[in-house]
């Protein structure tokens, strides 16, 4: 299975770096030195990864055979994709990649159903799933310890608490949303759409 972990952003320096938005939980396991990635559009890649370093608080990679600016901007906004295990999980068991959790059943603790996950929405802050309801209506669900009470994969569900007013009439509808929806196609982490971004998504339990 493939998932985007990276998107290239500019050049860094003179010297084939770039900076890379990262798109996954996992970037040392996915975005480290030797790492070989498939890219959108095809044409660009492979990429192999020869070093990568953090320099104020962004990922900076080089590619191998990219030795100048030019060639660095010419990866601008190119995704990175990563090949990966579909039975791989994350190594916390508190987190989830995207294509696990998408087409879940969403379900109170009753088992009264709510709807089903039908896009993971990575915000900085935290991530959301973004239900479909049986009406056709969609409902944000902040992926949150408090809320999101239980991940049964082998069920094909999530078990949820929902606070007053996140479900009835006045929950937020997120079709109304203003393109606040952050990276997630996580995919987004990833973290993502559907279509692998953002590598994984987790409960912020505080």
């Amino acid at each position: 299975m493939q998932l985007v972990v990276g998107r290239v952003g500019r050049a860094h320096g003179i010297k084939g770096e770039v900076t890379v938005e990262v798109r996954t939980d996992e970037p040392e396991l996915r975005l480290g030195p030797g790492a070989v990635l498939a890219t959108e559009p095809a044409q660009a890649g492979p990429l192999r990864i020869e070093t990568g370093r953090v320099h104020s608080g962004r990922l900076l990679l080089r590619f191998e055979g990219v030795r100048d600016r030019t060639g660095a901007e010419a990866l601008r906004n190119v995704l990175l994709i990563a090949e990966i295990d579909p039975e791989e999980l994350p190594a916390d068991p508190e987190e989830f990649y995207d294509h696990q959790l998408m087409d879940l059943d969403v379900v109170l603790a009753d088992g009264t159903e709510i709807g089903r996950i039908t896009e993971i929405s990575h915000l900085p802050s935290q991530d959301l799933f973004i239900v479909e309801r049986p009406d056709g209506s969609e409902v944000m669900i902040p992926f949150v310890e408090e809320i999101v009470t239980e991940i049964d994969l082998e069920e094909q569900r999530a078990v949820i608490d929902p606070p007053p007013g996140l479900i009835d009439d006045r929950a937020e509808i997120a079709s109304g949303r203003d393109g606040d929806s952050g990276d997630a196609g996580t995919g987004e982490d990833g973290a993502a759409g559907t279509s692998g971004e953002d590598g994984a998504a987790g409960r912020d339990g505080g």
